[in-house]
């Protein structure tokens, strides 16, 4: 997928687009992209993401100009407090700055 304009129609800068991208990127570097469901915990980031040597992240994926809404930032706010680092990915170019095959 890396390098694709579009998928089936749609532009590099959509949700699913985004989110499979970021899928494909951590597996192609060793690592895992777990979807998490909210079953109790409505507005907890879309992916866990774990890379080699340690390194975890949340990631709030969203098609360009969405903005999280306040219970997702809630839950940012949360998870910044204990430590970890939460990424709003809302663009290629933001995918690109955060895992880049480069």
């Amino acid at each position: 997928m890396a390098g694709k304009d579009t998928i089936k129609g749609s532009n590099r800068d959509s949700e699913k687009y985004l989110e499979r991208e970021l899928v494909e990127r951590i597996e192609l570097l060793g690592g895992k992209c777990i979807k998490l469901v909210p079953l109790n915990s409505n507005g907890i980031p879309d992916r866990l993401c774990l890379l080699p040597g340690g390194i975890i992240f949340f990631a709030e994926i969203k098609s360009k100009g969405q903005k999280p809404r306040k219970l997702q930032l809630y839950w940012h706010r949360i998870l910044t407090k204990l430590g970890f680092i939460v990424h709003v990915i809302d663009s290629y170019e933001k995918l690109n700055s955060i895992i880049s095959y480069e």
